[in-house]
């Protein structure tokens, strides 16, 4: 199952946009663009707001939740 992660691979500041584009299989230079028209458009605070979050809560990718084990030493 496909995830939607953070990019390790392409990033610009924190891989979002680069994350975006390789769960949807698309160019992250056109999530990028839309996401700069987006954010000029609506007067830059939630386009970047909705970033910060997004660095926040998404993990990145290649990431995994550690596997507890009981019992082993």
């Amino acid at each position: 199952m496909k995830r939607l992660t953070r990019s390790t691979a392409d990033r610009w500041i924190a891989g979002i946009c680069g994350g975006i584009g390789e769960y949807l299989e698309i160019d992250p230079n056109v999530i990028r663009v839309i996401w700069v028209i987006l954010t000029v458009i609506t007067g830059f605070i939630a386009g970047i707001i909705i970033y910060i979050l997004l660095w926040i809560i998404l993990p990145e990718g290649g990431q995994v939740r550690p596997v507890e084990t009981f019992g082993e030493a």
